[in-house]
């Protein structure tokens, strides 16, 4: 059958220690060995994604900011969207304002900018391989589109803020990407959306696409397509929402799946 394959990263791809497993790249490979498109979807910048390609010596089409910026296997712009610095400004000003233990992140194409480099954003270099850039947020222009906004949370208060954040801003798209991070993208953007964009771009039906997911930003997706899985180690609230599930990401759920499907020998 013509399909494609699209997958999450943290949580999905990868194991818990933030590495790919042999595997999971063997199964790539053979997918595109077999002219199936693979696609890494995820909420990471594209600086982000790069170093687990080059790391495994492969090479595929791009969902960054989720859905926020599109790239093609040669890593061209097929899609990019956000919304201006100014209203990224708004956005940081008011959770100052409300005093929440988190910390800011502005990304704008592959800029990652932070006020200070912090263990938060220390952490998050460390898993993503990539650095953050430190400027005032005062200092931006107000004109630059901006892809996302990353706040990583104390997990105490991450839902407190997802839900005071959906309250005062509307014309954005808010979720939570796991118990520290909130994701914030511009209006329209979502895993769903930019898997149907890369669906007419590779022409194949979007009922006829797989895609591999552990969180609740991926629920877009995953009920975008026809063939959702559903990683094990999600939350019991997703678990029990999408009835089909594969095994965790520690026990390469993905390469499962993709067996059962007879997509790939084993």
């Amino acid at each position: 059958m013509k399909t494609i394959v699209f997958s999450d990263i943290d949580g999905t791809l990868l194991h818990s220690d933030h590495q790919m497993s042999v595997a999971t790249k063997e199964a790539i490979l053979s997918l595109q060995a077999k002219d199936i498109p693979f696609v890494i979807v995820s909420a990471r910048s594209p600086s982000g994604i790069y170093p687990i390609l080059k790391k495994n010596d492969f090479t595929c089409a791009i969902i960054a900011y989720s859905g926020g910026l599109i790239l093609n296997e040669a890593h061209e712009v097929i899609a990019s969207q956000g919304f201006s610095a100014s209203q990224a400004k708004a956005m940081i000003g008011f959770m100052h304002q409300q005093g929440f233990d988190l910390t800011a992140n502005i990304y704008s194409g592959d800029d990652w900018i932070v006020e200070k480099r912090d263990e938060r954003v220390l952490r998050e270099e460390q898993i993503v391989e990539a650095k953050a850039r430190v400027a005032s947020f005062d200092d931006l222009n107000d004109d630059m589109s901006v892809n996302k906004i990353l706040c990583m949370c104390n997990p105490d208060y991450t839902n407190d803020i997802e839900k005071a954040l959906k309250e005062r801003f509307k014309d954005v798209v808010i979720s939570k990407s796991s118990d520290i991070l909130i994701e914030i993208n511009a209006l329209g953007i979502t895993k769903a959306h930019a898997v149907e964009v890369l669906c007419n771009y590779y022409h194949c039906p979007i009922d006829q696409a797989i895609a591999f997911g552990d969180n609740y930003n991926d629920l877009s997706m995953l009920e975008a397509v026809g063939h959702p899985y559903l990683m094990a180690n999600a939350p019991q609230a997703l678990l029990e929402k999408l009835p089909t599930h594969t095994l965790s990401n520690d026990d390469d759920g993905l390469v499962y799946a993709l067996k059962q499907l007879q997509l790939i020998d084993g």
